[in-house]
Parts: C-alpha cells; sequence; structure tokens
C-alpha cells in the first residue's frame, strides 16, 4: 500500500477507546505511515483508558499526555510538552465534544439551560480554535498542515434528539471555516468531518439513535450505516497531499443520507 503520509507528525485529541472515530482515524493514519501523538483527559483511569486504546493500535511505548482542553492553561501546556518531544506537527485531528446527556432527548431541547447550552459550544467548538491556535506556529515551522474536526449531520438539519449538540457542532464547522481563511496563508488547510452515526461513548447519550441508524440503514443511498473505517480513510484523503486544494470545508461521510430530502 501507498504510504501517503510517510514522514508527517499527527496530534489525536480525544481518542477514548476503540469504537471512537478518533480510533479509526487513527489507524488509518498510521496505516499510511504517520507518526501518532495522543492526550487524553486528565486522571489516571482516563489515561488508561485512552492506553488501551492505542494499545490495540499496535503502538508501543505511545506519547501520550494529558489535556482538558476546557482550560486554556492546560492546551498550552500539552503542546509545550509536545514541542519538547516533536520538532514538527503536520496533522491535527480535533474529536472533542460534550453536551449533558440529560438535555439530549426528544422535546428537550427548549428547557436546555444556559450554563449547559454554553459549556456544550465552548467543549464542542471552542476547543478547536483554542488548539489551532497553539498549533498554528509548530505547524508554519513544519511547512503547513491539515486540521480536522468531527461534525455530523444534526448541525444542518433538526435531527430530534440532538439538540444542543447540533447547535455545538454548527459553531464547530463555522469555526473550522473562520480558521481556514485566517491559517491558510500558512498552508494550514482546516476541514470538518460530517460522519454518520456510529455507536460510540458518546453517541449513546443521543436519544432516539435507534430509530436513526433503522432508518438510514433503510433509506442511505448505500443501504447501510458509516462504519469507522469510511470515516478513518478520509481522514488519510484530508491529511494528505490529495486533498492539497481543500480547506473550510465539510465532508459527509454517511453513506448518503445528507442528499436526501425526506
Amino acid at each position: 500500500m501507498t504510504q501517503l503520509l510517510a514522514g508527517k507528525m499527527a496530534l489525536i485529541v480525544g481518542i477514548a477507546n476503540e469504537r471512537s472515530y478518533a480510533w479509526f482515524i487513527a489507524e488509518s493514519l498510521l496505516a499510511h505511515g504517520a507518526s501518532l501523538a495522543f492526550t487524553h483527559l486528565p486522571g489516571e483511569k482516563n489515561a488508561l483508558r485512552t492506553r488501551r486504546a492505542v494499545d490495540a493500535l499496535g503502538i508501543k511505548e505511545p506519547w501520550m499526555a494529558p489535556l482538558d482542553a476546557g482550560k486554556d492553561e492546560e492546551i498550552d501546556s500539552a503542546f509545550t510538552a509536545f514541542e519538547g518531544r516533536f520538532d514538527r506537527l503536520d496533522i491535527l485531528v480535533h474529536s472533542i465534544a460534550f453536551a449533558d446527556r440529560q438535555w439530549l432527548a426528544k422535546g428537550k431541547f427548549h428547557e436546555t439551560p444556559r450554563a449547559a447550552y454554553l459549556s456544550a459550544i465552548d467543549i464542542s467548538a471552542y476547543t478547536l480554535v483554542g488548539l489551532a491556535r497553539r498549533a498554528r506556529p509548530i505547524m508554519a515551522r513544519s511547512g503547513g498542515g491539515s486540521i480536522m474536526c468531527m461534525s455530523y449531520y444534526g448541525a444542518e438539519k433538526v435531527v430530534p434528539g440532538y439538540n444542543v449538540m447540533g447547535v455545538a457542532k454548527a459553531a464547530l464547522e463555522c469555526s473550522a471555516r473562520y480558521l481556514a481563511w485566517e491559517l491558510g496563508p500558512e498552508k494550514i488547510r482546516v476541514n470538518s468531518i460530517s460522519g454518520g452515526y456510529l455507536r460510540t461513548l458518546a453517541s449513546s447519550a443521543v436519544g432516539g439513535v435507534e430509530e436513526i441508524t433503522t432508518y438510514v440503514a433503510e433509506h442511505a443511498p448505500l443501504r447501510r450505516n458509516v462504519e469507522g473505517g469510511d470515516v478513518g480513510r478520509t481522514a488519510v484523503y484530508l491529511a494528505s497531499d490529495l486533498s492539497s486544494g481543500v480547506t473550510g470545508e465539510t465532508i459527509y461521510v454517511d453513506c448518503g443520507i445528507n442528499t436526501l430530502g425526506l
């Protein structure tokens, strides 16, 4: 297999377990020759969970750093540690999202408290801006790079039960476009991957997911639900020179369900 990412260095932010999109992205980047570094939420339990996921990739002695991206000082600390170990950064994967599951149920969006609304946008969207700000000088010294984040169709259309997470993902996609414009002169591309529903720790909190999976399998043009590898291979495209002219885009990887009017 041609290794499209040989010599490239990637930082994966948000890998929780081997069922997450971040894991499948890491697997695909690794298969194409990229070197990988990882962050995990602070705490021994979170570190062990991420370590198990990374072990499943077959990486020996991985570089991992604690990071609560909701705190600017921790973003600074993680990137300072990264720079102390690596001399380049070519790929940044943002796979972070959070919303209080209490408000992820059909009919509950109008009841979302201000604090829960702002928290969802902070963790799910603003963190992309915070990470990009610290990644920018390292990527610029590396000759450019690719930043990608994970979204979902609920950012564009109403998916009952997705609620405040849909609002946060809309902010995420818009943030990616503004970052693409500002970082473009330094040859840094920023794109969103809008993946279809994948059963993960985070997605299990959304109300009505069983109905979504059944509907997609029956009505999507490909007549199936998305698989992790579909998104992983798209990430390779966005990380490689194959997408050298692509930035500020939202790439749908959902078996075509977003193309339907009904």
